[in-house]
């Protein structure tokens, strides 16, 4: 299997990160549109796209995107009710949907009101569904990555790190007791094309184990993203770049 590789964008401030990312995702969306009629993307969480979708939703990107013919999903979720602050998806919602009025069928939102496992099975049979008989390949999957190398909801040293199958599952994080539902890191690299939005010095210890330290995924789970044979885009402001030796 050909190996993956990563692209590397590298930009002094955030602001800059954020255009950058969002220029991306408008050709990310006109690509797919024009080749098969939709946009599918999965989203991440968290403070650093919050902005990124408020970018998209001004008036310098909404006109850009064919966004009737975009399809929302999330690449994970906290197992929290939709009304709670710590919900991805109220985040998206009020950052990107509400903003540009995107209508409830074009959003999958994780139903959390189901006990996680029953929620993550479930979350995987809506993305079997959308892409129907043919293999769930998203056109873009966004993600972040935290200090401590995680991404999407793989954190270090669990059991979903190991699990080989292309879908949704819940992981329970002891650190903090609470459990999440996340793509598998096989259904992340089924995609057309990945990208990290990372940024700030706090993150840059993070970015040079991922690109730089040897593979060790149960320390460093961000080193199980990998597209065979295409490239993984990483989206950095120049603090969060520090770290790297090339």
């Amino acid at each position: 299997m050909e190996k993956s590789s990563f692209t590397l964008h590298v930009a002094p401030t955030a602001e800059a990160v954020l255009a950058a990312l969002a220029d991306y995702f408008v050709a990310q969306a006109s690509q797919a549109v024009a080749a098969r009629g939709r946009f599918a993307v999965a989203l991440s969480g968290g403070s650093s796209p919050k902005k990124l979708y408020e970018l998209l939703a001004s008036p310098a990107y909404r006109e850009q995107v064919a966004w009737d013919k975009t399809y929302f999903f999330f690449g994970d979720e906290r197992n929290v009710p939709h009304t709670s602050p710590d919900s991805n998806y109220l985040m998206a919602k009020k950052a990107l949907f509400d903003p540009l009025g995107i209508k409830p069928g074009q959003v999958f939102a994780v139903d959390t009101e189901l006990a996680p496992a029953e929620a993550a099975a479930q979350y995987g049979v809506d993305v079997e569904e959308f892409f129907g008989e043919k293999k769930a390949r998203f056109d873009l999957v966004l993600l972040g990555l935290g200090d401590n190398a995680h991404t999407a909801s793989l954190f270090p040293h669990t059991p979903v790190l190991h699990d080989k199958t292309v879908g949704v599952k819940e992981a329970w994080l002891p650190e903090q007791q609470v459990f999440r539902i996340t793509f598998t890191a096989p259904l992340i690299n089924q995609a057309r094309a990945v990208a990290f939005l990372v940024y700030g010095e706090g993150k840059a210890e993070a970015v040079h184990q991922i690109l730089e330290l040897p593979r060790d995924v149960d320390q460093y789970p961000a080193q199980l993203i990998e597209l065979p044979g295409g490239q993984v885009d990483w989206f950095l402001d120049e603090p969060a770049a520090k770290a790297l030796t090339r």
